[in-house]
This record gives C-alpha cells, sequence and structure tokens, in this order.
C-alpha cells in the first residue's frame, strides 16, 4: 500500500476517534445551551443589576459599584430579615428531615394499607405551596378558622383563642406550614435509600446480636447518609427560596417581622421601586447558598470517606 493511502487512512481513523470522543459533548450540547440561556444568562444579568444604578422604571443609568450593598446591608430592617431567614431555613430543614426520615422508617415497614398511607403522605407535596398556605391560614384564622371551631366542638376551649398575637407567632406558624410540606419530600428520598438496602446487612447483624438501635445506627444511617445529603442540600436550596408561604399567610407583615430574604427583595424591587438594591439582596442570597452548601455536601464527603 503506498504511502498516501496509509495516511489517508490514518486520518479516518483520526477524525473517526475525534467524533468518538466528541459525540457525548454534542448529545449535551441542548442541554448546556438551555441552561445558559435560561440559568447563568439571568445570574448574571442579576449580578450586574446589583452593581448599576437603576430607576424606578428598571433602566439602567450607570455603574454604582457597591452602593447597593451599602444600602442594603445597613438598612434597619435586614439583620432583622437575614435572622429570620436563618431561623426559617434551620428550623424547616432540621425538623422537616428529622420527621421525615422517622417517618419513612415507618413506611419502610411492611403492613396492610402502606400503599393508601404512602399516597397520604405525597398529598402535601403534590399540593401547591399556595393552597397549602392558604389552608393553614384558614386553619388558625381567629374569627373563623378551623382550629378553634374543632376545638369548641370538642369542648376543649369555651371562646375563640388568637393563635397569632405577635409577629412571632406568625412566624411559627409559617414555619410550621413549611416543615408540613417539606416532610413528604425528605420521606421519599430517604425511603428510596432505605429500599436499596440489602436486607443480608440485617439479617447477619440480628445472627450476631444486634439490637434494633444498633442496627439504626451502624447499617440504616450510614448507607442511608448519601440520600439525606441530596435531601438535605435540595432542601436547604428550596426552603430559603421558599416565597409563597411566607407570602401568602403573612405578607412578610407587620412591618418586615415574618419578612425573609425572598420577600423582602420581592418588596424592594416591585413595591418600592428599588431594583437595584433587591438584585443586591438577591445576591447576597445566592453567595450565603452557595457557601453553605458546598460546606455542608464537602463535609458531608469527607466524613464518607473516613
Amino acid at each position: 500500500m503506498s504511502t498516501n493511502k496509509l495516511q489517508k487512512a490514518a486520518a479516518k481513523r483520526n477524525q473517526k476517534s475525534l467524533l468518538l470522543r466528541a459525540e457525548p459533548y454534542l448529545w449535551i450540547l441542548p442541554s448546556i445551551i438551555l441552561m445558559a440561556i435560561f440559568i447563568v444568562v439571568p445570574i448574571g444579568y442579576v449580578f450586574y443589576m446589583s452593581v448599576s444604578d437603576i430607576s424606578k422604571a428598571g433602566r439602567v443609568k450607570g455603574f454604582a459599584g457597591l452602593e447597593n450593598f451599602e444600602k442594603v446591608v445597613t438598612s434597619a430592617k435586614f439583620a432583622m430579615v437575614l435572622k429570620n431567614t436563618v431561623i426559617w431555613t434551620i428550623a424547616v430543614v432540621v425538623l422537616s428531615t428529622v420527621l421525615g426520615f422517622i417517618l419513612a422508617l415507618l413506611l419502610n415497614n411492611n403492613f396492610k394499607g402502606r400503599k393508601v398511607a404512602r399516597a397520604i403522605v405525597v398529598f402535601p407535596w403534590a399540593t401547591t405551596l399556595v393552597i397549602q398556605a392558604s389552608t393553614w391560614k384558614f386553619i388558625i384564622d381567629t374569627d373563623y378558622g378551623a382550629l378553634n371551631t374543632l376545638l369548641k366542638s370538642l369542648g376543649i376551649i369555651s371562646a375563640n383563642v388568637n393563635w397569632t398575637p405577635t409577629p412571632e407567632a406568625f412566624f411559627a406558624w409559617e414555619i410550621a406550614c413549611g416543615i408540613f410540606v417539606t416532610i413528604p419530600f425528605v420521606c421519599f428520598t430517604a425511603l428510596s435509600g432505605l429500599q436499596s438496602i440489602d436486607e443480608s446487612y440485617y439479617e447477619a447483624a440480628t445472627v450476631d446480636g444486634a439490637n434494633y438501635w444498633q442496627k439504626l445506627f451502624n447499617i440504616t444511617l450510614p448507607l442511608v447518609k448519601p440520600s439525606l445529603t441530596v435531601a438535605t442540600v435540595l432542601n436547604i436550596i428550596y426552603v430559603f427560596n421558599s416565597f409563597p408561604i411566607v407570602w401568602t399567610i403573612t405578607k412578610g407583615d407587620p412591618a418586615s417581622r415574618t419578612d425573609t430574604l425572598v420577600t423582602y427583595l420581592y418588596k424592594l424591587a416591585f413595591y418600592n421601586g428599588k431594583q437595584g438594591e433587591a438584585a443586591a439582596v438577591s445576591v447576597i442570597g445566592f453567595m450565603i447558598l452557595l457557601v453553605c452548601a458546598s460546606v455542608y455536601m464537602v463535609s458531608t464527603l469527607k466524613k464518607g470517606e473516613d
């Protein structure tokens, strides 16, 4: 075979090899383009707005540097709103994770009506947050709420009780609603991890004389930890950015005492026309989430490797 033919054959093989290496990237290219359009570009534009001087009409008038961040951080309400957000996120994520895992342990057992029980548990998660929050708002209403009506019909109380006498009480009810609608997600994420555990581990532990708690802490928890890690990270993101519950029940009132960062920036942008400051609040929230989620995942993965 001549040299030219050998060179052509080698070039064809190299071209084919290049196409084979590039094929996976070609398949995911549409997803990358969509992510760039609908995720990366909007995030970049929010960062741009946060350092821009923006009019109430939404027109960018020029570069403002860190002025928007300075106005936000020095605001009298920001510290309170940030504190509310931290309390809201930690309370909802921690309690829903604990309760969701306990519920997953119960639903992982074989009992009559297990399918019905699982369907009932998933219902709050399948219902929109606005409907859930509206329902909770109706339940705790002082004048015609379902809670007062039920307790009066049972003879437990003789007159209507004001279940929300203070902003803190209102905020506690919002946290309760957040926990209630988040439990199903944690439950079914943990349940998927529980069902993937091989029964032979428990059989071997039983033979060795291990009791229920030893099996739970030495077999169940380590093997279900990846599922709980995913659920926790996603929960932190979802709960931190949750808008419908707080907005439907209180709209952050009175005087922003029940506001979180999301409802606060919404008011800044659409009530007060301060879109630059709202973008700055959004960037601050984004950075907090990025740091918290990264630290949690890295620390959890390191513990898993150890």
